[in-house]
């Protein structure tokens, strides 16, 4: 188990002045987030079209035509972006500008001059919203164990090696044993309800799942045409 299990959120930057955007990638990354920026919208689109961002910090006064009102609703209008969280970060500080922006799709609105302080710690109140469930307890069901601190699974005894998305699915799953869960539902608590994956990821990671446990993995049943769930049963 290594550091993939807490990957950086990522965050992108849209905004044309270079001193206000040093200033936010210096901060981003002291913080431990994996920052990048975009001058206009088309650099943006670029970007979202590549790797979707975990939040979208937005200017509302951009070079080239289109603002990011127009950015925002145009995102917020297509199925694979419309759930980032957006940010407004700018000058505009009138209640009417606000309240345009927002309404375009907005999560939050931060004016200039601001606090890198309180930006950071809008973020990651956003982000804490989104984020999946966190592993931070040790669980276990019947004889299958998992220790988030250590990063160690165990059953009957023996140790087994999972990889960072499997260990979080089956953190989840033994969370909430003989419930049925949807592939969407698992999409929402293991990887987070802002990042854009095709719901039969899921079938693969739980195959790769069932197959590093070994005789542990008949525990994971699927559920024709509802998804899946662990069971608890002794049998199993």
């Amino acid at each position: 188990m290594n550091a993939a299990f807490t990957p950086k959120p990522r965050v992108l930057v849209v905004e044309d002045q270079q001193d206000i955007v040093e200033l936010i990638l210096v901060h981003l990354r002291h913080e431990g987030f994996e920052a990048i920026a975009a001058e206009n919208g088309v650099a943006a689109q670029q970007e979202l079209s590549a790797v979707l961002p975990d939040l979208v910090l937005l200017d509302w006064m951009l070079p080239g035509g289109q603002s990011g009102l127009d950015l925002a609703r145009k995102w917020r209008a297509a199925p694979r972006t419309k759930n980032i969280p957006i940010i407004f970060l700018t000058a505009r500080s009138e209640e009417i500008d606000k309240i345009a922006g927002l309404n375009s799709g907005g999560d939050d609105y931060i004016t200039k001059p601001f606090s890198p302080a309180e930006l950071m710690a809008r973020i990651r109140a956003l982000l804490r919203r989104r984020a999946p469930e966190q592993l931070t307890d040790p669980v276990r069901v019947g004889e299958l164990s998992l220790d988030a601190s250590s990063l160690r699974v165990c059953h009957r005894g023996q140790e087994l090696t999972l990889g960072p998305t499997e260990f979080r699915l089956l953190h989840y799953l033994l969370k909430h044993p003989d419930r049925i869960h949807s592939r969407a539902n698992l999409l929402d608590k293991v990887w987070g309800d802002h990042v854009f994956i095709e719901e039969r990821t899921v079938d693969v990671h739980i195959k790769r799942l069932r197959a590093s446990l070994r005789e542990a993995g008949a525990m994971i049943e699927t559920v024709r045409g509802a998804g899946y769930r662990l069971s608890s049963k002794p049998d199993c």
